[in-house]
């Protein structure tokens, strides 16, 4: 029986975490580095000649995409630190991340709840797509390979194997014939035909099917007939197998697995808004939720009017909670706090100079100037709770991770609300100033004949 190793590299082993048939994953420690990292470790000793050739291909892949990994820097994708390739092993260290995989969930008597599947996948939809936006496809989408907490945080591991979609030469580095699980692998993967992101949605919505129905929806005896299944067969109905799944979900799942890539999601944010409209269906059954409750809250206030329900799901996830007393100072003049804030419920007070300038309620935003502002970030106004707030907090850094949509949406709502302030404001001065200059000649702009 091996014994763990005190150490490797720099890393000083903690504890073993899990053993597979070619890798073991310890708890590591990094002495310049305050958390604790998971280490998988690969060795090339006592290996058979074919195992041993197919391990050191796949870790020369990963260290040629080892740049392309670490700038996947997103809440719900696990980041790679760094790869080492030695002569006898190879080891990665990556983000240490203590839940479980999904493999655990997959059996119909350790089925989630329904809510809880369909926000996971949905967490996971946002990440692909971030991935894909930065040219990446992950091409092994399963259930092991998607962990979760105990509070359903998500992360998605094994970015190592990924594909640059970037790449303009016609042989990727990172390409590999059988990548992936066949049971998961969409219909393209199989025939090694050119892959995009819609591979990964395709895994994706097997994974959902998995994970609604505790089987998969191709099943076959040997690899042939399943392969033949995948290419020829379309999937059995999810709410035939699990009467608690909506008949929505079966057009969802439809829709990831079409065999036709022009017939299939386009993107994650696509997928993410139809698996929304399902979810808000089953939460509104179940409106004590935490989350169906804050969406709730964030969906009737009036500077969201114009979002997606999607998009508000978002929001729901990045948006930070902040309840404050009275007389709490939120925001400070000529400060260069990039944060902003939407009111839920209560009162704040905007003041210049110690001048009171405006307050604001439930559905209005406050201190975007310092955000909209490129040039000096700077607070233009105090801002004072005049009785007990809730609101809700929004850094740059988090409203960078959101889709292009959401972030649009926010910085139309606003620059909209900017602007209404200044003309609020350009109203007042107007009232107590002096009488403006009359025209003596006026004149219209438009198209004239001029005689030559």
């Amino acid at each position: 029986m091996a014994t763990t190793p005190e150490k490797i590299g720099k890393y000083r082993i903690l504890r073993e975490l899990g053993k597979g048939a070619t890798a073991t994953v310890y708890l590591a420690e990094n002495p310049f580095y305050p958390e604790p990292v998971a280490l998988k470790l690969i060795s090339f000793r006592d290996k058979n000649k074919d195992e041993a050739k197919w391990n050191r291909r796949l870790l020369k892949l990963l260290r040629a995409e080892e740049g392309v990994a670490r700038k996947l820097d997103h809440p719900n994708i696990i980041k790679i630190f760094e790869a080492v390739i030695e002569e006898e092993q190879a080891y990665i260290v990556m983000e240490y991340f203590g839940g479980k995989s999904l493999e655990e969930y997959c059996s119909f008597d350790k089925m989630l709840p329904l809510h809880r599947t369909v926000s996971i996948v949905f967490k996971c939809c946002m990440a692909l797509d971030y991935a894909y936006k930065q040219g990446i496809i992950h091409r092994d989408i399963k259930p092991a390979n998607i962990l979760i907490d105990e509070h359903d945080n998500v992360k998605i591991t094994d970015f190592g194997l990924a594909m640059n979609v970037n790449k303009k030469s016609d042989q990727d580095s990172t390409f590999i014939m059988g990548v992936g699980s066949p049971a998961y692998m969409s219909p393209e993967q199989i025939k090694s035909y050119p892959l995009n992101q819609k591979t990964d949605l395709y895994s994706l919505g097997i994974v959902l099917f998995h994970l609604l129905t505790g089987r998969l929806p191709y099943r076959a005896k040997n690899p042939a007939q399943l392969v033949y299944k995948i290419i020829n067969t379309d999937p059995p109905s999810a709410s035939q197998l699990n009467p608690e799944v909506p008949e929505a979900m079966d057009g969802v799942i439809r829709k990831a697995l079409e065999k036709d890539l022009y017939s299939r999601y386009k993107n994650g944010a696509e997928f993410a808004k139809d698996l929304t409209a399902v979810r808000y269906k089953i939460l509104d059954e179940n409106m004590r939720t935490h989350d169906a409750s804050r969406f709730a809250a964030v969906r009737k206030l009036s500077f969201f009017t114009e979002f997606d329900d999607v998009e508000i799901w978002e929001v729901v996830r990045f948006a930070v909670w902040r309840m404050v007393d009275p007389l709490t100072q939120l925001m400070r003049e000529g400060s260069d706090d990039q944060r902003f804030g939407i009111v839920l419920e209560g009162e704040v007070e905007l003041s210049i100079a110690g001048r009171v300038v405006s307050t604001l309620g439930a559905g209005e935003s406050f201190g975007e100037t310092a955000y909209l502002d490129e040039v000096e970030h700077r607070q233009h106004a105090s801002v004072v709770t005049l009785s007990l707030t809730r609101y809700l907090e929004i850094s740059p850094a988090a409203l960078s991770l959101a889709s292009e949509e959401c972030m649009e949406h926010f910085r139309q709502r606003l620059i909209s609300t900017v602007a209404r302030r200044l003309a609020r404001a350009e109203a007042q001065i107007a009232a107590s100033g002096v009488a403006a200059t009359r025209p003596t000649n006026v004149t219209s702009i438009g198209l004239q004949l001029i005689d030559t």
